[in-house]
C-alpha cells in the first residue's frame, strides 16, 4: 500500500505524565519533563509549571519534623530543628522568634501525633509530650499490678508492668493486725508512697526492705470500712534495665485502632509494640509481637484495610510482609495477632496508605498490596514509568512521603516524584500510577500538609508551596515520534503547527536528529493566551520531537503538528 505523499496529523494532548522507561513512550507522556504537573483545580487537561516554594520560617539547623497543633483555640507550630524543639504561636509575623521548649532530641527525622489533645514527639532516643505550655519527657502511667492482696501476698493480677514507668502500685486489704506487707516483686528499688484509707502515710510511720520487697508499718492498718475492699495502696519503684529503651529507641510510630504502635528499635529490629487503649503513655511489657523468626528489620507500619501492615526489609527467610487484625481474646481482651502474608518482596525505604492503596518501596520501586485482608493478597507494581530514575536516587532508602492535591509526593533529596491518584493505567494484569517529576533547590528533610498547603522542612527552615512560580525552569517534551512509519522520511507541513498554551514567555524547540539534547529553537513566544501558529520547517526526518520550556509560569494543553510521508529512509 502506497503511503508516500500522505498527510499525517499528530495531536499531542490529554497529557498524563512522564515515562522514563526510554522506549515506546505514549504520545501523551513525556520522556523528559521537569517541574510540571496537572493542577486539577485549574486547567484540567493541561500541564503547567509547578508552584514555587517560599520561606515560611527560618531555622539555623535542619528541620527534622514539625506539626501544626491547636489547643485551647490557639494554634502552635511545633518544630524539631537540630536537637531542639521549638514552639511558634500562629499567626506570626516574620520577626516573631520561636520559643525553645525542649532540648536533647536526636538530629534525625521525628514523628508527631496528637492523642487526647496532647502532642507527642518521637525520635529514636526520646519520647516527648507537649500540652501547649510545657514540653517534657513522657511520664508513663503507673499501673496497679496487683489488687485485693492480703498482707502476706496473693490477690489478683490486675495490670501489666508499664515499660515507660519504673513505678507500680499494689492494693491490699488490711486485716487490722498485720504490720508487714509483701509486695508483688521480691526485690525493689524503693517505696515512693503509702496510702491507708486514701490518706498518705508519713515515711516515719513505716519502713521497707528492698531485698525482700516488704513494707513494715509501725501500727497495723485498719480493716476497710467495706468488707473486702482494698484500703492500703503502696507505690514502689522497680526499674527493669532496658525496658524504657525498648520504646525510646524506636524510630517508627503510627496510630491504629486507638492505640500507638512502635517499631524500628535496632536492638529488636523485628519487634512491634503497642500502647494500651487510648493511652500512649502505657505500654505493657507483654504487648509486643515478633514479626517472623528472622531478625530482618521492620521498615514501615501502615494502617489500612482494617489491619496494620508491617513491612520488613528483604531477608533470606522471605517473610517480609505481615499484618495485624484486631480480635478479642477471652483472657487478654483486644489483641493483634501477627499473620504472615504470601508476599516475599521486602521493603528498603518506607510505606504509606495512599488513598486506601497500601504501598511500600522495595528494591524494584513502589509496590502495592492488592486483595482484602481475608482473601488472597498479591503484589502489584505501581512505578514502572519512573523506576529507571527513581531507583538510582542516592536518597531512595531515606525518602520522605506526603499526600497533597491527590498526589503522593516522594521526596528523595532534592528530587520529587509525584504519583497521581487521579490518573492510573492498566499494565498487563494490574494498574499503575501516572507520575510527574520535579527538582528543588535543596534536599527535603520533612514534609507536612496543613490547611491544604504543602510545607517542607529543609536545612535552613520551613518552606511552603505557593501559587507564585517565578524563576522555576519547567519543560515538557513530546516523545521522539516516527509517525507510525519508521521506514519513511517525513517533512513537516510548511503551513505550521498549532499549539494551545499560556504564559508570559515560552520557548518552542524541535529535535529531528535522533540524538538526545540536539535541540533547535523555533521561537520564543511572549504573552501567549491561547493558540499560536508555530512555523516548524523540517525536511527528510525519521522522527521528530518537540520541547516547550520556560522559566516563567506556563501551561500547555494541546499541540498539533502535520507532516507529509516521503520516500524510504536510506540505509
Amino acid at each position: 500500500m502506497a503511503v508516500s505523499g500522505n498527510l499525517i496529523t499528530r495531536v499531542y494532548t490529554d497529557f498524563r505524565g512522564v515515562d522514563f522507561t526510554g522506549k515506546d513512550v505514549s504520545l501523551n507522556r513525556s520522556p523528559d519533563a521537569l517541574n510540571v504537573w496537572k493542577n486539577y483545580r485549574d486547567l484540567g487537561k493541561a500541564i503547567e509549571t509547578r508552584p514555587s516554594t517560599a520561606l515560611f520560617k527560618s531555622f539555623s539547623n535542619p528541620v527534622y519534623g514539625f506539626f501544626f497543633y491547636t489547643v485551647n483555640t490557639q494554634q502552635h507550630l511545633v518544630v524539631h530543628s537540630g536537637t531542639k524543639l521549638y514552639d511558634l504561636i500562629l499567626p506570626s509575623s516574620d520577626v516573631t522568634q520561636p520559643t525553645e521548649i525542649y532540648s536533647g532530641l536526636a538530629p534525625v527525622k521525628s514523628t508527631f501525633f496528637v492523642y487526647n489533645n496532647i502532642l507527642y514527639i518521637k525520635d529514636n532516643t526520646k519520647y516527648v509530650q507537649f500540652n501547649g505550655t510545657t514540653a517534657s519527657n513522657v511520664v508513663g502511667y503507673i499501673p496497679t499490678t496487683s489488687i485485693s492482696r492480703t498482707p502476706t501476698g496473693g490477690g489478683a493480677i490486675y495490670e501489666d508492668v508499664n515499660m515507660l514507668s519504673p513505678f507500680r502500685k499494689n492494693e491490699f486489704v488490711g486485716d487490722g493486725t498485720s504490720t508487714e506487707y509483701h509486695l508483688d516483686a521480691p526485690v525493689i528499688d524503693t517505696v515512693t508512697e503509702v496510702r491507708v484509707n486514701d490518706e498518705i502515710i508519713p515515711t516515719t510511720d513505716y519502713s521497707y526492705n528492698v531485698s525482700s520487697g516488704t513494707v513494715t508499718f509501725n501500727e497495723a492498718p485498719s480493716v476497710p470500712a467495706t468488707d473486702g475492699q482494698s484500703n492500703v495502696v503502696i507505690t514502689y519503684q522497680k526499674e527493669v534495665s532496658g525496658y524504657a529503651d525498648r520504646i525510646l529507641k524506636c524510630s517508627i510510630v503510627t496510630t491504629f485502632d486507638n492505640r500507638v504502635f512502635f517499631s524500628g528499635n535496632p536492638t529488636y529490629p523485628n519487634v512491634v509494640w503497642h500502647s494500651n487503649l487510648n493511652d500512649p503513655t502505657y505500654i505493657s511489657d507483654l504487648d509486643y509481637y515478633n514479626e517472623g523468626l528472622d531478625l530482618a528489620a521492620v521498615k514501615a507500619l501502615v494502617p489500612g484495610n482494617q489491619a496494620l501492615w508491617v513491612f520488613k526489609e528483604p531477608s533470606q527467610a522471605n517473610t517480609t510482609v505481615f499484618y495485624h487484625e484486631p480480635s478479642i481474646d477471652s483472657q487478654y481482651g483486644k489483641i493483634y495477632p501477627s499473620t504472615h502474608s504470601s508476599i516475599s518482596t521486602g521493603c528498603i525505604a518506607t510505606g504509606i496508605n495512599f488513598n486506601d492503596d497500601i504501598v511500600f518501596f522495595s528494591p524494584r520501586g513502589m509496590e502495592a498490596i492488592e486483595g482484602s485482608v481475608t482473601g488472597d493478597k498479591v503484589l502489584a507494581h505501581r512505578s514502572s514509568l519512573v523506576d529507571a530514575k527513581l531507583l538510582n536516587e542516592t536518597d531512595y532508602t531515606s525518602m520522605t512521603l506526603a499526600e497533597w492535591e491527590g498526589y503522593l509526593f516522594v521526596f528523595t533529596g532534592n528530587k520529587v516524584y509525584l504519583a497521581d491518584s487521579r490518573a492510573m493505567f492498566n499494565n498487563q494484569d494490574h494498574v499503575e500510577y501516572e507520575w510527574f517529576y520535579w527538582e528543588l533547590d535543596k534536599d527535603v528533610v520533612s514534609a507536612v500538609v496543613h490547611d491544604n498547603t504543602l510545607y517542607i522542612g529543609l536545612d535552613n527552615g520551613i518552606y511552603r508551596f505557593t501559587e507564585m512560580t517565578n524563576g522555576i525552569v519547567a519543560r515538557w517534551t513530546t516523545p521522539l515520534d516516527e509517525y507510525n512509519y519508521p521506514q519513511y522520511q517525513k517533512t513537516t507541513n510548511k503551513k505550521g503547527s498549532e499549539i494551545n498554551m499560556y504564559g508570559d514567555e515560552i520557548t518552542v524547540s524541535v529535535n529531528t536528529s535522533m540524538i538526545s539534547n540536539d535541540w533547535q529553537v523555533i521561537n520564543t513566544y511572549e504573552n501567549v493566551k491561547g493558540y499560536v501558529v508555530c512555523r516548524i520547517k523540517r525536511k527528510k526526518w525519521k522522527a521528530i520531537q518537540l520541547k516547550f520550556e520556560s522559566s516563567k509560569p506556563f501551561a500547555i494543553s494541546k499541540a498539533t503538528l502535520e507532516a507529509y510521508v516521503g520516500s524510504y529512509v536510506k540505509r
